[in-house]
Parts: C-alpha cells; structure tokens; sequence
C-alpha cells in the first residue's frame, strides 16, 4: 500500500520525503516512536505540513471525501 500512497501524491502534483524504515539506520527506533503516537500498523505513517495525518486508509478517505487535496494545499505542498 505505501507504494499506492506515494503514487496517490505524485498524481496530486505533491513531492513527498519517504523515509524508507527497513532502509535507514534509524528505522527501528523511528517504527516504536511512530507505534506509540498510536500508527499501528505502523507505516506507511502519513504526515502533512508536520502534522499527523493517518495510515493508508486515513489517506484514501480523504482523498475519496475530497479533503487530501485541500490538506495539501494549506500545507503549501501543492499550489492549485
């Protein structure tokens, strides 16, 4: 699914930083502090502008409500 979430951005016109946790020296320490703000599974975990949004499912109704693109839009990560 996380393949599907950068995809769904890329479309919106947006660049997301991915941090890869299998791929990255911290990634154990980053998936435990991730569970503890409640992710569980605990990737892909989705940020906006900072902020915490949700998991896959978060993203995908959002997107289907209408709302991910306005989220991305006043977080400045797209410009229309």
């Amino acid at each position: 699914m996380c393949h599907s979430i950068k995809q769904l951005f890329y479309e919106l016109g947006a660049s997301p930083a991915v941090h890869e946790l299998d791929n990255d020296s911290y990634g154990r320490e980053m998936e435990w502090a991730l569970r503890g703000m409640g992710c569980n599974p605990s990737v892909p975990a989705v940020f906006i502008g900072g902020k915490f949004v949700g998991s896959s499912k978060d993203i995908i109704s959002l997107h289907v409500d209408g709302s991910l693109k306005q989220l991305l839009m006043d977080a400045k990560a797209i410009w229309f």
